[in-house]
């Protein structure tokens, strides 16, 4: 029998890997553009699956952004169904709220976790890579992003109450682009990815293979690690946080209320990130650094100063606490969410 080839046996390897404990019986959902990573990713899915006892099944969002989308689509919807898989193509309307490529994205990932709804999937599968990777990272690196961004993606996620798996995270797209031509599959090639008026296409083509040529091979692993190290450092915060919250806010009229003194009494990195996610889960918005050092000055550097209005509340000092509150439509959510 001839052998596997590498990239195919890697591929498949870490796909087995993320869906190794899913319960038998199962439905699992792949992401599919038809591009080599997700069609390497459904090769992979559509192997492994059956042998552990889960059914497999593919979304294609038909974008519309371009004139051959329904053809795009339906040919990866015909290539799923080759690979074992029970394809559905959906299409949708792409708004403009944060610019072509996040309107995108987002409507796509409303699709995926709709889609897992429906069937109760066990998981939604999505083909990105360590380049992807190396690629986010160097993004939110240039444009000044805070910890947050310079994690990554990670490898297992939640999608509105779906989990969502990154299996490839640690493979290339030279292996996904190699385990496609040892199959036989021939993966869609989206222009898109060429366009350099796309940031990410700029560090793909141009910034990555010159930091490369002149700091030496190796940057895309190094910025990867960077990123895993990152997480490793947020996931220990957020657990000093999850420690802390219970004993230092409060329900507020229409928002919530932090202790002043407890603030004061952390250091400025857990002190910030205490800030940012009382107003992530309270209003479901991010703070940027700016912001988040604003509301910490009503702690530390406190003067008199009045409200300071953020994405969707308002901060203000009110005696011994810093208060929260909606703005508009942007109305507080249950100070459950918050474990309180």
């Amino acid at each position: 029998m001839p052998s596997l080839h590498p990239a195919v046996a890697e591929v498949r390897r870490a796909v087995r890997t993320a869906l190794t404990g899913l319960p038998e019986g199962a439905v699992v959902i792949v992401g599919l553009s038809g591009g080599a990573d997700s069609l390497a990713l459904a090769a992979a899915v559509g192997f492994e699956a059956p042998k552990l006892g889960l059914r497999a099944a593919s979304v294609t969002v038909d974008h519309g952004l371009q004139p051959d989308s329904a053809e795009v689509a339906s040919a990866a919807a015909r290539g799923a169904a080759t690979l074992g898989l029970d394809p559905l193509i959906v299409r949708v309307q792409v708004g403009t709220e944060g610019g072509p490529e996040a309107a995108a994205r987002d409507a796509r990932y409303r699709v995926l976790r709709d889609a897992a709804r429906d069937v109760r999937a066990a998981a939604v599968l999505l083909g990105h890579t360590l380049d992807d990777q190396a690629e986010t990272v160097l993004l939110g690196l240039a444009r000044g992003s805070g910890a947050g961004s310079l994690q990554g993606m990670a490898a297992a996620s939640d999608l509105g109450g779906v989990p969502l798996l990154r299996p490839l995270l640690d493979v290339r797209r030279t292996t996904t682009r190699d385990a496609c031509a040892a199959q036989g599959l021939e993966p869609w090639e989206d222009p898109h990815n060429r366009d350099p008026k796309y940031a990410r296409v700029r560090v793909r083509e141009t910034v990555l293979p010159m930091l490369e040529a002149e700091l030496g091979p190796g940057i895309a692993d190094a910025l990867v690690r960077t990123a895993a190290q990152l997480r490793e450092d947020a996931e220990a915060f957020d657990d000093m946080i999850d420690e802390t919250i219970e004993d230092i806010v409060e329900h507020a009229e229409a928002g919530i209320a932090v202790s002043v003194a407890a603030l004061a009494a952390n250091p400025p990195a857990l002190r910030h990130r205490i800030i940012r996610h009382v107003v992530a889960s309270e209003f479901h918005v991010s703070l940027t650094r700016t912001q988040t050092l604003e509301v910490a000055r009503l702690v530390t550097d406190w003067a008199g100063q009045g409200p300071i209005d953020l994405p969707g509340c308002r901060a203000r000092r009110t005696g011994a606490m810093i208060e929260f509150t909606g703005t508009g439509s942007d109305a507080a959510t249950p100070a459950s969410d918050l474990g309180i």
